[in-house]
């Protein structure tokens, strides 16, 4: 009987923890519940979205070398004007300019297709747009969804921004200018969606953008699965070619995506400069979770910034980092006010060359005649559960601009080449279980 008791009494134990975890689990850095939606990843069945027009039978022919940008647009504008339907791009490879689609049209990429962005930028018109944290007229990208809700992208072919003349220019114009800005060079990004909610982008790959591979603005409800998306940084460095841009974006859920890119995989964007906080087409991205995702080279696997005002609610769990140059990075910009709240990174194994980087980004720095300077803050950072491999493991350094509060640093098991770190910068700086070359650090 006193056995059954003890017996019970550990079973009732482990059932309060396991249950403590899962509580734990579906919850937000904020304490906030994670709603149930963010647990669905059944994919989109393009069978299930309307009639489908295959390209090759409304004209399109299999040529990789022939631009058939208006070809293909016709039968989106079809698709539209029927009621909708799934633009289904068949094996083969099919050179196009940007393509826009329209409300209740979906696209969907056959394995063994290639979309391939044309590397003429003419074919790319001039239109209002959005970029590095401003609303202006650029280039349209080679995919566009502008008020499109429910739009997806499916399929586990290939969307290729055929980037390498676009890269060339930008390299040659760095060379007459060491300090000329992205935008001096006209690229197009490979995909943008704007305003539009209930997204969901599936299995694809996003190879070799010309600029921002996928950007996404003023979007909610925005679901990314099982991407592939690469461009390349040896042979040839792929400029600016971030992964996923999440611009003024709630409710996220980016799960089971391969990210190796020549710039930042995951960034959060957001407005800039000294009065981003009042401009109505900037604001906040909250409710974001990156899972189960792997990082090849990459400056950062997430970042806030260099253009973004407020995130909160950022949760980056169960991934693995191969070669990034960092693993965190916050951008403190002192020509913007910024607020970061609310980050977790937890369960995350790899190797990088920091695993957190908090510094001024001051390229471009211009208060624009702003008397004083706005302050920056990142309040509620948490590393936890991590195992890796770095140079630096504290890469922190900030001016008297930026506040930092509340880092809770947990479970954390680092191999390092510089292990010092400066809790008196932080006001309320936890360490918890953290070792450093196998040294316990408080």
């Amino acid at each position: 009987m006193k056995h059954s008791i003890t017996l019970t009494i550990c079973l009732l134990a482990i059932m309060q923890v396991s249950c403590s975890q899962k509580i734990r689990k579906d919850l937000f850095p904020d304490g906030t519940k994670i709603p149930a939606w963010f647990s669905d990843t059944t994919k989109i069945k393009p069978e299930n979205l309307g009639k489908q027009y295959v390209i090759t039978n409304f004209g399109v022919v299999n040529d990789s070398n022939l631009l058939q940008t208006k070809a293909i647009q016709a039968i989106i504008d079809k698709a539209s004007e029927n009621g909708g339907g799934v633009i289904i791009i068949p094996k083969g490879i099919f050179l196009s300019g940007a393509l826009f689609f329209k409300p209740k049209t979906h696209l969907h990429v056959s394995e063994g297709a290639v979309l391939k962005g044309s590397d003429d930028i003419s074919n790319y018109p001039f239109i209002p747009s959005r970029m590095e944290g401003q609303n202006l007229d650029y280039f349209a990208a080679l995919v566009n969804a502008y008020g499109v809700d429910g739009f997806t992208i499916s399929g586990k072919g290939t969307i290729d921004g055929n980037g390498k003349k676009y890269w060339e220019a930008f390299w040659e114009r760095r060379k007459e200018n060491a300090k000329c800005t992205n935008l001096e060079v006209s690229r197009p990004r490979l995909v943008f969606i704007r305003n539009s909610n209930d997204v969901q982008v599936q299995d694809v790959k996003l190879h070799n953008s010309g600029f921002w591979t996928s950007h996404y603005y003023q979007c909610k409800n925005v679901k990314i699965l099982d991407l592939h998306i690469f461009s390349p940084h040896t042979t040839f460095k792929a400029p600016s070619t971030d992964a996923i841009d999440l611009d003024i974006c709630s409710n996220v859920l980016v799960r089971g995506c391969y990210m190796s890119v020549n710039d930042d995989a995951i960034a959060l964007k957001g407005g800039k400069g000294p009065t981003a906080d009042t401009d109505p087409n900037n604001g906040e991205n909250t409710n974001v979770i990156i899972e189960n995702c792997e990082f090849g080279f990459c400056h950062s696997a997430l970042t806030c910034g260099s253009e973004s005002i407020h995130n909160k609610n950022i949760l980056m769990r169960n991934c693995k980092v191969n070669d990034a140059s960092r693993v965190l990075w916050l951008k403190m910009r002192p020509d913007t006010p910024q607020k970061y709240e609310y980050i977790t990174v937890e369960n995350v194994t790899g190797q990088a060359n920091s695993l957190i980087y908090v510094k001024p980004w001051t390229q471009f720095f211009d208060l624009k005649g702003r008397k004083d300077v706005p302050l920056s803050y990142s309040d509620h950072i948490t590393l936890k559960n991590i195992t890796m491999k770095c140079k630096v493991f504290y890469d922190v350094k900030i001016t008297e601009y930026d506040k930092l509060s509340n880092f809770t640093f947990e479970n954390l098991n680092i191999k390092t080449e510089n292990d010092s770190i400066d809790k008196s910068i932080v006001n309320s700086f936890i360490l918890k279980n953290v070792m450093l070359n196998n040294k316990l650090v408080n």
